[in-house]
């Protein structure tokens, strides 16, 4: 089978690095990109190596359109590099902020900065990547069980991600075209450093959400990781448009 590339935004930390461990411990070679730790990206580089597969770590700031083009001409020279080839196969759009605000209070910089970065920088960073992903290829958008269910502090974050799951929907109807899948995955509340850490260190948060979600806990890095590389195998290839929430079952 012909080797798969994975290109992965926000994978140095949290979320986005477990995703491209468990996409290289299935094979898959990974490009990577980071915010603002290049020590943790060359660190997330040398784990990845460890599965016989290769990786990339490039700088980026989604929020930042103007260096788009040339973030793309970079992947282009890092795949002819590394890679002998002209594509990629998989991008998962990843990287995000979280701002808790209540709505009543949430400036226009903080909205700014969310649209930004989860639904402005996605939608122009997939239109520059394109003529660079595989037809039949695929992309995974990430949205937040907080597109369905509404916790206070966070209107702008979930009306954000809302929005990508509209935009899945397009994406899927215009590029099916080029046999190309568009499908996001909604995480619940999972305990990483997200948000400055509210669900991984707060006892109270912690036990709150465990309370309310079927399986009883609060989902792990694992669980979304693994769902990640499940939701890009061959297997789900015919799957599309589709919103996948992996949260355990919170707020049913």
């Amino acid at each position: 089978m012909t080797e798969r590339i994975a290109l992965v935004t926000g994978g140095s930390r949290g979320l986005g690095k477990n995703a491209v461990l468990k996409l290289a411990a299935k094979g898959i070679h990974i490009i990577f990109t980071w915010h603002s730790n290049a020590q943790a990206a060359q660190e997330v580089v040398r784990d990845i190596e460890r599965n016989g597969v290769k990786a990339v770590a490039l700088a980026l700031n989604v929020a930042d359109t103007a260096s788009f083009d040339g973030f793309a001409q970079e992947v282009k020279q890092q795949l002819k590099h590394t890679w002998g080839r002209d594509t990629f196969d998989y991008l998962v759009n990843n990287a995000g902020i979280g701002i808790n605000a209540p709505f009543a209070e949430t400036t226009e910089a903080q909205f700014d900065e969310l649209l930004g970065i989860q639904f402005k920088g996605p939608f122009f960073l997939t239109q520059r990547l394109l003529p660079l992903l595989n037809d039949g290829g695929r992309i995974l958008n990430v949205s937040s069980g907080l597109a369905r269910f509404a916790l206070p502090g966070y209107a702008a974050y979930a009306a954000m991600k809302g929005a990508m799951e509209v935009l899945t929907r397009y994406q899927a109807k215009e590029l099916g075209a080029r046999k190309i899948s568009v499908n996001i995955i909604a995480p619940g509340a999972i305990e990483t450093d997200f948000g400055g850490g509210q669900v991984r260190d707060n006892e109270q948060v912690n036990h709150f959400i465990a309370s309310q979600t079927a399986l009883g806990r609060v989902g792990l890095p694992d669980d979304i990781g693994d769902a990640i590389a499940a939701l890009l195998s061959d297997e789900l290839g015919w799957m599309n448009a589709q919103r996948i929430e992996v949260s355990g079952g919170m707020f049913l």
